[in-house]
């Protein structure tokens, strides 16, 4: 069983995330570059596994593997943080 913290993100669950953060980005800018943030190192996680494997620079695996699980990461912080009533989240839907 995978822990919550760790369970992937659909892409249709990013890019709903994503379309709430762009009509809501004059209200929550730092929420708006934040997911920004962890979209850019989600991508940069994916891209590098070939460049990490081609030039067998295996130190490299540790950020892309971070970068892969950021916006499980994140969304499980926000969930988190959110239920804990210490963090409000419009975006999240909680089931």
């Amino acid at each position: 069983m995978v822990p919550q913290l760790l369970q992937a993100v659909p892409l249709s669950e990013l890019h709903r995330i994503r379309r709430w953060h762009v009509a809501h980005a004059h209200d929550h800018p730092l929420e708006y570059q934040l997911w920004d943030a962890v979209l850019t190192s989600w991508l940069m996680g994916w891209v590098g596994w070939l460049p990490t494997w081609a030039l067998d620079a295996w130190w490299a695996a540790v950020p892309c593997v971070l970068g892969m699980l950021a916006p499980g990461l994140y969304v499980g912080w926000r969930a988190r943080a959110h239920a804990r009533h210490r963090l409000r989240c419009d975006w999240l839907r909680v089931p």
